[in-house]
């Protein structure tokens, strides 16, 4: 079997484990604050308690995260956190004190943490640049599916008056983390190495090979600056809002009930799942920056059918409809960036980097969901307009700060389709064989 095809049966590998594992949190994690307050009787606080410690285990152990990648590689990160996500699942399903409940979601959360930058970087691994959109793009996809089945699933099955219940779907979980495992370990077997004759394009130069002064080097690109602010102002818009301050805006504002908030979220979801590859094509041929620019104005469009649904007239049908527009029209948003954020951090990464840039990455990610809730649930339960009004500012200043990316970014980094396609009329080497390396590093 050939190298090319080896690496793309690893892509689907890990595609499939990652919409598996995704599936298991699906089952669990939108029934958690339930499960803990209810089930477990250990009240209202104790479930906040146990949502925080969940959130804030990841941004302890991601600054750390990304060194290891590098020096041991990702299949051994990735392993070690399904297992550790796996053990967290388990024991939450039985947990019975709120510092049992507590321990046991810092564990699951230190573990699916760390498999974010660890998958980014498998993948990275496993594909060219010339295969990573469409690579991220359905990881993304399953990714959504996988939450989505899961969540579905795990509506049918919780009964809040059988513990037993939940305990059956946190071992699930448990065995999908394991199953992610086996899978990693099963790929890492077909990913072509770098120190043999590759068919990739040297992204990666196996584990061991660290890049000294690896936070001197990421803070010294200033195109991946700009891109984790940017990437933190995109998730500060998008998911931190999900759900706290554009749910509690939805009830206080607009009055939606609580089935209407959930077929909500369904149109998100079922947006992505719709329109990926459809947005993929599109995406391919065009310029990420203005991707990502285009993408802030549509959500400057969501912020505004979510201004209409709680502050315009119309009766409660009306608002309803608007308010489910503004999930989907961020659905789709989402469809256009995840063939666009990963593999734009990736040909930012220099040689040996890829898991400190990924990990770097998803700490962003992680610090905008910590104080997205933070800001948005206030301001969205009380202050409506300002509300909604700072957050459609927030979008268009997306589109800013895309455009000044844009500037900085090499022709390769900002649309590798056309250098490849000018690469190979010229009759010279194709873009997957070239090194890009970041303008500015």
């Amino acid at each position: 079997m050939s190298r090319g095809v080896s690496a793309a049966v690893a892509v689907r590998r890990i595609q499939v484990g990652s919409a598996l594992s995704a599936l298991g949190l699906g089952l669990t994690v939108p029934f958690l604050y339930v499960y803990v307050a209810q089930v477990r009787g250990l009240g209202a606080g104790a479930a906040g308690l146990v949502l925080a410690v969940f959130a804030v285990a990841a941004l302890v152990v991601l600054p750390f995260v990304g060194r290891v990648i590098d020096r041991r590689g990702p299949v051994f990160v990735l392993v070690g956190a399904a297992l550790l996500a796996s053990v967290g699942a388990m024991c939450l399903g039985v947990a019975g004190s709120v510092a049992g409940a507590g321990l046991s979601a810092a564990v699951l959360g230190v573990g699916t943490a760390v498999m974010q930058p660890a998958l980014a970087t498998l993948l990275v691994w496993s594909s060219a640049s010339a295969q990573r959109t469409r690579a991220f793009a359905t990881q993304f996809f399953l990714q959504n599916l996988g939450l989505g089945v899961g969540g579905l699933l795990g509506g049918w099955v919780v009964d809040v008056h059988r513990p037993g219940s939940f305990t059956v779907l946190f071992a699930i979980e448990a065995v999908m983390f394991l199953v992610l495992a086996a899978v990693a370990v099963s790929a890492s077997a077909r990913i072509p190495r770098a120190s043999g004759a590759s068919e990739l394009d040297g992204a990666h130069d196996g584990p061991g090979a660290v890049v000294r002064g690896g936070a001197r080097v990421l803070l010294g690109n200033r195109a991946m600056v700009q891109l984790c602010v940017l990437g933190f102002v995109l998730f500060f818009v998008c998911y931190g809002q999900f759900e706290s301050g554009l749910t509690a805006y939805g009830v206080a504002a607009a009055g939606i009930s609580p089935s209407m908030l959930g077929v909500a979220l369904a149109a998100n979801t079922a947006v992505i799942v719709v329109a990926q590859f459809a947005v993929l094509r599109f995406v391919e041929h065009r310029k990420r920056s203005r991707v990502i620019a285009a993408v802030g104005l549509l959500w400057a469009l969501a912020w505004a059918a979510a201004g209409y649904a709680g502050l315009g007239p119309g009766g409660p049908v009306v608002a309803t409809a608007a308010f489910i527009s503004t999930y989907a029209l961020f659905g789709l948003g989402e469809a256009m960036l995840s063939p666009v954020l990963a593999p734009l951090v990736a040909d930012l990464a220099p040689s040996g980097m890829a898991g400190r840039y990924n990990s770097a990455f998803a700490l962003v990610k992680q610090l905008a969901l910590a104080l997205g809730p933070a800001v948005g649930g206030p301001l969205g339960a009380s202050l409506h307009m300002p509300y909604v009004v700072t957050f459609l500012l927030f979008s268009l200043v997306v589109t800013v700060l895309a455009v000044r990316l844009g500037r900085r970014l090499s022709p390769a980094q900002d649309q590798p389709s056309a250098v490849r396609s000018r690469v190979v009329a010229a009759g010279g080497v194709p873009a997957e064989q070239m090194s890009t390396r970041p303008a500015g590093a």
